[in-house]
């Protein structure tokens, strides 16, 4: 019971990172979880009261900030009268996390054509640019390079952080609701009467009190949890790949180092097409045409407000993430890696789990209740997994016909895996929200809520007797 409950921490701990549209949504409380570890008499002092604050999302906001502050003091009038352009690149940006269906490729394209006509325009506004010129302009950027190398070294590096972070957080949300789903699986009925025969079958017997040898209750509860046992394998490769990615997050691609100098990579690429200005004009001068002119009188503001600024450096100092459970990315991943390895094996361990814990079973010895008196349990214990129940003397299952909802569960987990891998090698691949995704499944008693309330009222046991022969 110690991994059931343990894994519920580690999922509400791990929803810091959910993918919601905004970091102003009401934080989801673990109460549930701090209210079960207390009834199992378990430590709560590391269970949060609720989900944590989403650390990339809050990254992604201070970037803007303090991109904003920067420009404004840098750039002052430009930035003003052209501020929408950078605002829609972090809405780009926070859309594309949050789960948005957008060609980074084609977004950073449209940001830098957007850029190179508005400062075209001030930088020359004594002339008068049609659409067709402009047009133009963007058709040759790529040949003539106004910008310099930023454009061609920040998409890449940006846009595979940002896969990276974002289908990570992906991989949470689905882990978190992967192992939701089946805890609310069904008990089958032969589970049913596997377990009021291993837990009340004693009273019945004048044995009140006396406890279930160890090896019975892993013939049980392997068999009530046969189909859960299933997903270990897929379940074991989804976690592979979500450490992998993980080191991506804390290595070349660690999202805070590639967002927070954004504000530095852009003021340099405007400066270096500032200072290739005149070769730059000429050259689309050639290109496309001589523009037609406004006015001789007219005063360039923006010239003047750009060469009064030199190439702005900032502080050391920058805008971090200031979540007290998350102050750095470094941190924060470590704690995950090792939630995530403790979760290993967690489907197939878990009948070993819930026998062993909280004093609920006896050593294989003769003081303890081997299914029809006081003495040794005999039987071979069967291994884990649907197709190992053939032979299972307690829990009488046919095993050609696996649970259509855990095989749900084991296709979604395959899905995120394969995403998870194609994001470590820096591809990008659409998913839908795993929470517009429904499955449909009766949410009646699970094997371990099912367990728990049992071992909690012996007073059922004289209800279940008469039902039938123990």
């Amino acid at each position: 019971m110690t991994a059931m409950w343990g894994i519920q921490v580690a999922l509400c701990t791990f929803s810091m990172l959910s993918l919601s549209s905004g970091g102003d949504v009401k934080a989801r409380s673990c109460g549930e979880v701090r209210q079960a570890y207390h009834a199992l008499e378990y430590s709560i002092a590391n269970v949060p009261h609720q989900e944590i604050s989403e650390f990339f999302l809050e990254l992604l906001n201070n970037t803007e900030r303090s991109f904003s502050t920067m420009f404004q003091r840098t750039y002052g009038l430009f930035y003003q009268q052209n501020s929408e352009v950078f605002q829609e690149l972090f809405r780009e940006l926070k859309r594309y996390y949050t789960g948005g269906n957008i060609n980074m490729d084609e977004m950073f394209n449209d940001f830098w054509a957007r850029l190179l006509e508005r400062m075209f325009q001030m930088l020359h506004s004594e002339y008068r640019f049609s659409e067709d010129y402009l047009e133009c302009l963007n058709k040759y950027s790529e040949q003539l390079r106004p910008f310099g190398d930023t454009p061609m070294r920040l998409k890449p590096r940006v846009t595979k952080a940002l896969i990276a972070a974002r289908t990570f957080v992906q991989g949470l949300m689905v882990g978190r609701e992967v192992a939701s789903r089946v805890t609310k699986v069904n008990l089958p009925p032969a589970c049913s009467r596997a377990l009021t025969k291993m837990l009340f079958c004693p009273y019945c017997s004048g044995l009140p009190g006396l406890r279930p040898c160890n090896n019975y209750c892993l013939n049980v509860m392997r068999g009530c949890l046969a189909n859960q046992a299933d997903l270990d394998t897929e379940w074991n490769l989804f976690l592979d790949a979500m450490l992998l990615v993980a080191d991506r997050l804390v290595g070349p691609l660690n999202i805070q180092e590639v967002l927070q100098p954004i504000d530095v990579k852009i003021s340099d690429a405007i400066m270096t097409m500032q200072e290739n200005n005149f070769e730059f004009r000429n050259k689309v001068f050639q290109l496309c045409g001589q523009p037609k002119l406004v006015g001789a009188g007219r005063v360039r503001l923006t010239r003047s407000v750009f060469d009064s600024n030199p190439r702005y450096r900032p502080a050391a100092s920058r805008a971090r993430p200031t979540t007290a459970a998350a102050p750095s990315l470094d941190h924060m991943i470590k704690n995950m890696k090792k939630k995530l390895s403790e979760s290993k094996r967690f489907w197939s361990k878990l009948p070993d789990e819930i026998c062993s814990g909280g004093n609920r079973t006896e050593p294989d010895e003769e003081g303890c209740w081997n299914s029809h008196a006081r003495g040794r349990y005999f039987p071979e214990v069967v291994r884990e997994g649907l197709t190992n129940q053939l032979h299972n003397p307690e829990v009488e299952l046919d095993i050609t016909r696996p649970n259509s909802f855990i095989r749900q569960q084991i296709m979604a987990l395959r899905v995120m895996t394969n995403k998870l891998k194609s994001a470590y090698n820096g591809n990008d691949i659409y998913f839908q929200d795993s929470n517009a995704t429904t499955y449909p499944y009766t949410a009646t008693v699970s094997p371990t809520e099912a367990l728990h309330q049992l071992t909690q009222d012996s007073s059922v046991g004289s209800t279940l007797c008469p039902l039938g022969p123990c």
